[in-house]
């Protein structure tokens, strides 16, 4: 009789344990580890996004490297990352190397961004041209007295090829939007690694000049306020961004492989959410609209 007592505890009690496992895996579903990889220039924001998002998805690790908007890409038609980071837009030829690897880009607008341009704090410019930053920066104009400045030689900053806002800069100043343009950066500007070197650089050096995206803008560095052709000067500010006065504003992106799912599209989500948008703000950059992140689902 006794034995058969405790059998049955002991049935009930594997029960409730397999109950307990049953239930401790139903909430750990969501359980699972993500690979962000790419763009420089938001590397911050989504690494804030992705401590937010760890907060509130414990069983879900989220890393998040940089190295370039190009090297992102790379990684994800090789398929060594699960979120690509870019500052532009990818381009025809890595659509089609990515459709020959079986992967079907998706991509999605996660912020907006006005890449500055920034100059030494005792540097007497306010303010330029699209013009004359071209000029600049493939060497035509070589002296600040030129452009209103001190009688000092021009040192132009660039961040490496790899780098997204690189090739944008190239793309929308050096190459003036022309598609059929090979101009290119004066062969002595020096490619540093990161915005972060550029912001280094520039507030060490009265000669020097660079851009970068608007998240690593500083009060060590000044930044000069830009127009097109005519008309008046705009700075890189999320009210200028937003309605698009300032020359040099783009949107900052996420692609994936094909449709959000899984964890994937738990992370898309939460980027895109006020919570999520909130972390662009905080590292100075412009959150999308409230109404916007919802045609990219």
């Amino acid at each position: 009789m006794k034995s058969r007592i405790y059998c049955s505890i002991l049935i009930l009690a594997v029960l409730v344990y397999l109950d307990g496992c049953r239930r401790s895996a139903g909430n750990r579903q969501d359980e699972g580890f993500l690979q962000i990889k790419g763009s420089d220039t938001i590397v911050n924001a989504a690494q804030k996004v992705s401590e937010e998002f760890m907060k509130v998805n414990p069983y879900i690790f989220v890393g998040v490297t940089g190295g370039g908007s190009g090297v992102g890409i790379a990684s994800l038609i090789n398929g060594t990352c699960d979120i690509a980071t870019s500052s532009r837009e990818m381009k025809a030829k890595e659509f089609e190397l990515a459709r020959k690897h079986g992967v079907e880009p998706n991509e999605i607008t996660v912020a907006y961004d006005g890449v500055a341009v920034v100059v030494n704090i005792n540097n007497p410019v306010e303010h330029l041209t699209l013009e004359q930053l071209r000029r600049i920066f493939t060497g035509e104009v070589k002296n600040w007295k030129d452009v209103g400045g001190k009688d000092l030689p021009i040192v132009t900053l660039s961040r490496e090829v790899s780098s997204g806002t690189h090739i944008y800069f190239k793309e929308e100043v050096i190459r003036q939007g022309k598609k059929d343009s090979t101009a290119e950066f004066i062969a002595d500007t020096l490619l540093l690694t990161s915005s972060q070197t550029i912001v280094e650089e520039v507030a060490n050096n009265e000669s020097a000049v660079g851009y970068l995206g608007m998240g690593y803008i500083s009060d060590r560095t000044k930044t000069v306020k830009l127009r097109k052709k005519e008309g008046d000067y705009f700075p890189a500010d999320i009210s200028h961004v937003l309605n698009k006065t300032y020359p040099l504003s783009r949107p900052l992106y996420f692609y994936i492989n094909g449709r959000p799912q899984g964890v994937v599209k738990k992370f898309i989500d939460f980027t895109l959410s006020p919570q999520g948008q909130q972390q662009f703000a905080e590292t100075g950059f412009v959150p999308l609209e409230a109404d916007f992140g919802q045609k990219n689902k």
